[in-house]
């Protein structure tokens, strides 16, 4: 029996999509520097680790593996409820963001639905869009030049959208670029759309901003029914190894979204360990206190170095350095420094750093320092 064509079996949706790519086979390159050596700066991972609290709770957990965990995981929405002063019924739990954006555009947008996002948005949301069949339409962003380069364009995201649109996807924060708008701007642009169009706010990384202009999208739910808002525990809560992500939304479109969920879709050491994470608010500010120092100190060292880095209100910089930055990348990957190319977002003479510790950050401008040299 000759092998089918499984490619030409899938779905048009899927036959012409591209899986994601979540960078550089990192357990490689662990193998290939032991003892530490390596500095893992390309995934946006939190270098100060998770609450003791949820490293407490994730060991208290260990003798009930054998069990399934909770279908509802009543426990984490009821915090996440009274930590955002909502109904738990306005909250529903994912296998990290990711999951939730997939199945978001799996659940209200289809063939012949639109999607639309931002260019040098998240990779995800066109790969949401296409899986479902959707068409997917990138509003350019703004000028590589000025105070927001590269950031959203929310008038010009405003301007693709047709009769034909379902969904747009924003992120705010924005990765890879580390750029954002105000809440206000987002609350005009919010006002400006049909109610039938579903606005998906992605807050991956809102824990870390300190502009005092932008605040959770969560506030603008009772005047918008139509706005879903995204929130991951991966970034500022530094549990990414379990995978918990969660959305804010009317109850009505979450019933909706609760039909294509998959069961058990969180499991135990993630929903208590979330839970107890979220308790200590005084861990989350030493982390996001300590980012925003270093992400200034480093981003200060990169531009002496007549480097242009981006404005950020995240736990990563993007970095342009005027040529095409992947000899300076496989350079680095080298000398044991893992950054993230950003070639797949159309942007070849960048890479994006996470902020590390002042000890990684500091290492990181000493190797960059022998490379460009």
């Amino acid at each position: 029996m000759g092998v089918p064509d499984f490619d030409a079996l899938a779905n048009a949706g899927i036959q012409r999509l591209r899986a994601y790519d979540p960078g550089h086979d990192i357990v490689a390159l662990r193998q290939r520097f032991p003892d530490a050596a390596l500095l893992e700066l390309g995934s946006n991972e939190n270098p100060y680790g998770p609450s003791p609290r949820a490293r407490e709770a994730l060991l208290d957990c260990l003798p009930e593996l054998h069990r399934y965990p909770d279908p509802l995981g009543t426990g984490l929405k009821q915090a996440l409820a009274r930590h955002h002063s909502l109904d738990a019924s306005q909250v529903f739990l994912g296998n990290g963001s990711h999951e939730l954006l997939m199945m978001l555009a799996q659940a209200f947008a289809g063939p012949g639905a639109g999607v639309v996002g931002s260019e040098f948005g998240f990779a995800v949301y066109a790969i949401a869009a296409q899986a479902a069949g959707a068409g997917y339409a990138k509003a350019p962003a703004l000028p590589a030049v000025g105070a927001m380069p590269r950031g959203h364009d929310l008038a010009g995201l405003a301007a693709e959208v047709d009769e034909s649109t379902r969904m747009v996807f924003v992120a705010n924060p924005n990765n890879p670029t580390g750029t954002w708008f105000s809440t206000s701007a987002l609350d005009e642009f919010l006002s400006r759309l049909r109610s039938d169009i579903l606005v998906v706010v992605d807050e991956a990384y809102l824990e870390y901003v300190t502009d005092e202009a932008l605040v959770s999208a969560i506030s603008l739910l009772p005047r918008y029914p139509n706005l879903v808002v995204t929130r991951t525990f991966s970034k500022a809560y530094g549990l990414a190894g379990l995978r918990v992500g969660y959305a804010c939304a009317q109850p009505e479109l979450l019933r909706v979204l609760e039909r294509v969920r998959e069961s058990f879709n969180v499991n135990t050491p993630g929903l208590a360990a979330c839970a107890a994470a979220l308790a200590d608010e005084e861990h989350l500010h030493s982390v996001a206190r300590d980012n925003a120092g270093e992400r200034e100190w480093l981003a200060a060292g990169l531009r002496e170095r007549g480097l242009s880095v981006a404005p950020s209100q995240t736990n990563f910089l993007l970095i342009d350095f005027g040529r095409e930055a992947a000899p300076i990348e496989s350079a680095l990957i080298h000398r044991g420094v893992v950054l993230r190319p950003m070639i797949g977002y159309g942007l070849p003479n960048c890479l994006r750093v996470t902020v590390g510790t002042r000890q990684e950050n500091e290492r990181l401008l000493r190797e960059l320092d022998q490379v460009l040299a």
